[in-house]
């Protein structure tokens, strides 16, 4: 039973022995013996009956009782208490709140814990008010315990935060997701891509075709929506290996579509109670999903993944020791050959000593967004962001807000690539079901960093096969790679998030293959939230074959190497030491502003710059030669600064391999 107050009664020589358990373990009296407040025998005989029947579950007969036992004795405390109690544990808030009252209108001894107990439960209900009111009341009382007038005190700064948020409410107009997407089960979100294409949630479903009220058995499976225009088709069953018999919960995807990682209880290679998978998708189908080891899951539980865009932070709930509550938000990160690192605890900005639970981490990878019980909210879970500093630490979690927070539980919150709409799931009145998908504008407050992405296909240039290659993003202003990727071996089909306000340098690699460089500029006016679709193809190494180091720089009109160069000719440097037959020549090319023997030496000096740096790094100089060609061999037109842009560029061409 989930009670918010717990009567324990023993008869003994006329006497009754009374324990009251309240809320949050406060014990008020602590236990102590008096005989009932009523004198009426039949009263005390119904009394009794309602506690066994209480006891056996038989909820209604014991209301029954108890409403002829007050009846006869309308200031029988302990009757108004359990009947209290009793309405608590059936959710039915606001009976159980009037009956709290009647029994403190009794003048009873048990006054400062029903107080308590009736602050919690309006609290509970949204009043407010009301349980401030009630709160002060308990701390009235002289022999209320530290912890227990600390407790009260914090529920108070609850209740006046909760206030304030109503009388500043935020923008919040939830748009049921429609027949698609909600049945008359409960649906909960899970994943968007970043391209809004495909939405994934849970749905609880009935395991049989037989519906047997209370009886009935559940489960819950993933399902998935495709929206190939404006309205969401119908959900499809993700279907084996994925779902089982079993209960998956809490799905989330990585950005480019590739790996799916989720929660399953009480498996056989399960480590505690919930443990997290992954699954691989290889065109169209996922593979049989795998336990993330030890590393990642603990003896406890382990639940509410989020895979970060940089493709390679993994961020989920754990109720694992060493945490700052009973359930902790942490992060543990894939290492290159692929274990995983030892889970860290995000910390005091993020963890409070409560609960903190579904993280998801947006896909700018600065903007967290997750429920907590620890700070201040209106009751319940409620929602908050966090948005991660230059240094890599947390700030201060912001609370949603009313509308979006409210008295009830809000657990789970979902937001697009581009930060603009948002996905929850809730019993908001007039849905499909109990729990239902709403979406809505998320307020510019609460939105993350603008992010795009980059989609496409890789290819074989020559024979068009869909090729698996890997992605590596690179800030240009470090610079380090900030995200890995690969393309689907099957359909060679790949997507990208990029954050806005950076640069960045792209590199598409595949052995046997000449790399594809590419780059981004979203800093300044070039920032966009339009998407790049672009296919790849990736060119077999062979004589003949030229690749534009798009990503190596110099200042005008000098042939000094740029530290944001680094970055491409570490590829090419690898390229180089993977291939050790290979030889190119290095070539630089420049617009046609200046005389031609100017930029004929200047073009000679850049390529020179670049055949330099290759000798320093151990690469032997017969299998290089460097030239200059000014502006004799133009990509595109000089009438335009894009194309002047163009023809001012560094390449090298494969003599031999």
């Amino acid at each position: 039973m989930n009670r918010l107050s717990s009567l324990s009664l023993s008869q003994t020589s006329g006497f009754i022995v009374i324990c009251f358990i309240v809320h949050c373990s406060l014990l008020i009296p602590s236990c102590f013996s008096q005989q009932l407040s009523t004198r009426d025998k039949k009263a005390e005989r119904l009394f009794f009956s309602a506690i066994d029947e209480y006891q056996e579950r038989s909820y209604d007969r014991a209301l029954a009782s108890l409403k002829k036992a007050i009846d006869l004795d309308p200031s029988f405390t302990e009757a108004w208490i359990l009947r209290g109690d009793i309405q608590a544990d059936n959710r039915q808030h606001e009976q159980a709140i009037d009956s709290y009252q009647s029994a403190i209108r009794t003048n009873n001894p048990f006054s400062p814990g029903l107080y308590f107990i009736l602050a919690n439960l309006e609290l509970t209900c949204g009043r407010y008010s009301d349980a401030r009111s009630n709160y002060n009341r308990f701390l009235e009382f002289p022999q209320v315990a530290d912890q227990k007038r600390q407790h009260a005190q914090k529920r108070i700064r609850d209740c006046d935060f909760a206030l304030a948020c109503m009388a500043n409410p935020v923008p919040f107009e939830p748009v049921n997701a429609g027949d698609s997407v909600n049945t008359e089960f409960d649906e909960y979100i899970n994943a968007v891509t970043p391209d809004e294409l495909y939405l994934y949630f849970t749905r609880k479903i009935p395991r049989t075709a037989q519906t047997t009220n209370r009886s009935r058995e559940f489960e819950e499976d993933f399902f998935r929506c495709e929206k190939p225009d404006t309205a969401w088709l119908n959900a499809v069953n993700l279907g084996p290996p994925i779902n089982t018999r079993g209960n998956e919960g809490a799905l989330t995807i990585s950005p480019d579509g590739k790996y799916l990682f989720f929660a399953a209880c009480d498996r056989p290679d399960g480590y505690g109670s919930c443990d997290l998978y992954r699954a691989e998708r290889i065109g169209s189908r996922w593979s049989d999903p795998e336990n993330l080891g030890p590393e990642v899951n603990s003896e406890q539980w382990d639940s509410q993944p989020a895979f970060s865009s940089d493709g390679r932070t993994l961020y989920f709930a754990s109720k694992r020791k060493g945490g700052l509550g009973s359930s902790d938000i942490w992060k543990a990160e894939l290492m290159p050959d692929g274990s995983w690192s030892v889970p860290v605890n995000l910390g005091d900005s993020v963890n409070s000593s409560v609960e903190e639970m579904a993280p998801f981490i947006h896909p700018d990878d600065r903007t967290l967004y997750f429920s907590s019980k620890g700070h201040p909210g209106l009751g319940g879970y409620d929602l908050f962001f966090s948005r991660k500093t230059p240094a890599g630490l947390w700030g201060r979690p912001v609370n949603l807000g009313y509308p979006i927070n409210t008295h009830a539980d809000e657990i789970t919150l979902v937001v697009s690539a581009k930060g603009d709409l948002a996905y929850i799931s809730s019993d908001i009145p007039g849905g499909k079901g109990r729990q239902d998908i709403y979406s809505f504008r998320l307020y510019k407050e609460a939105q993350p960093l603008l992010t795009t992405y980059f989609k496409g296909v890789v290819y074989d240039a020559d024979t068009r096969q869909k090729l698996e290659a890997r992605f590596e993003l690179i800030d240009l202003s470090v610079p380090a790679i900030v995200a890995r990727a690969s393309s689907d071996p099957v359909t060679g089909g790949f997507l990208l998030v990029l954050p806005a306000e950076k640069n960045y340098a792209l590199n598409v690699s595949k052995d046997g293959y000449l790399f594809y460089s590419g780059q981004f500029f979203l800093t300044g006016p070039n920032t966009r939230s339009e998407p790049f679709i672009k296919d790849v193809p990736l060119s077999p190494i062979r004589p003949g074959e030229t690749v534009v180091l798009k990503n190596v720089f110099f200042d005008t009109d000098q042939y000094i190497l740029k530290p944001e160069s680094l970055a491409e000719l570490e590829r090419l440097l690898l390229l180089l030491e993977k291939n050790p037959n290979l030889k190119i020549e290095i070539s630089g090319h420049t617009d046609n502003q200046g005389t031609a023997d100017h930029n004929l030496e200047l073009s000679r000096n850049r390529a020179g710059a670049v055949f330099e740096f290759l000798v320093s790094r151990g690469i032997d100089k017969d299998r290089l030669a460097y030239a200059g060609f000014g502006f004799m061999q133009p990509v595109d037109v000089n009438t335009t600064e894009q194309g002047r842009a163009n023809n001012r560029r560094t390449e090298f061409k494969v003599l031999g391999n």
